[in-house]
């Protein structure tokens, strides 16, 4: 019963609203670093992007992207995804709902078929698509190819993104989740964006994909040098 009425459609709402707040308050309260400084007015022109992320490190990235960019965010239809899309919705995002898999048989029950046709053509529309690079359930910050192939087709290029508190608590998950914590330094940090050829052979691919991998690990722990540091 208890289970039932946590996935009913109002409790994921009131739940999605209060994690906006939230995160909210966390950025509200908190000093902000960006590096590069410079890094929105250097990318004005190349946009939209693919912005890759790490599963649990994602919570604040709806803070990371200037206002005026249209940002559509891909999440999971799954009961914690419903949440998730609830808030992005009320910080003003946009959601494609559909997650990566693992195995073929998952692609389907997640819509990630649908989700890559819709995400291509949101890109093609001038919208930025934010999604993380590492696929459920792991290994975490290891990047799968669907977001390299999703830059292959949609002839828009990756832009590697992280995002950290100094103030934070670790979940005992698979990637393992950190809840942000209000009254933190915040360090976001971009890597340089990552064109992906449209005739890119299978090789290439797997290039690029160990490349953006390598890139989201340096910025990663860069943010939280950052965010630590207080600098």
């Amino acid at each position: 019963m208890l289970k039932k009425l946590g996935k009913h459609p109002l409790v994921m709402k009131l739940a999605g609203t209060a994690m906006a707040y939230y995160l909210l308050f966390v950025y509200k309260s908190s000093k902000l670093t960006i590096d590069p400084p410079e890094v929105y007015e250097e990318h004005e022109e190349g946009a939209p992007f693919i912005a890759s992320m790490w599963h649990g490190q994602h919570f604040m990235l709806p803070f990371a992207c200037p206002k005026h960019w249209d940002i559509r965010v891909m999440i999971s239809r799954s009961a914690d995804g419903e949440m998730q899309a609830v808030c992005a919705s009320k910080l003003g995002l946009g959601t494609i709902r559909a997650a990566g898999a693992q195995r073929s048989n998952q692609i389907k029950k997640r819509g990630g078929m649908r989700g890559f046709i819709e995400a291509v053509r949101v890109l093609k529309a001038g919208a930025t698509v934010s999604m993380t690079a590492d696929v459920p359930k792991g290994p975490a910050r290891k990047a799968g190819k669907g977001i390299v192939q999703l830059a292959k087709h949609s002839g828009r290029p990756l832009l590697p993104v992280a995002m950290a508190t100094s103030r934070h608590y670790d979940l005992d998950t698979w990637d393992k989740a950190s809840i942000n914590l209000p009254f933190s330094h915040i360090g976001l940090c971009f890597g340089k964006p990552i064109p992906v050829p449209a005739d890119a052979s299978d090789e290439q691919v797997e290039e690029i994909r160990q490349r953006l991998e390598n890139s989201m690990n340096e910025i990663t722990d860069k943010a939280y040098a950052i965010a630590k540091s207080g600098k």
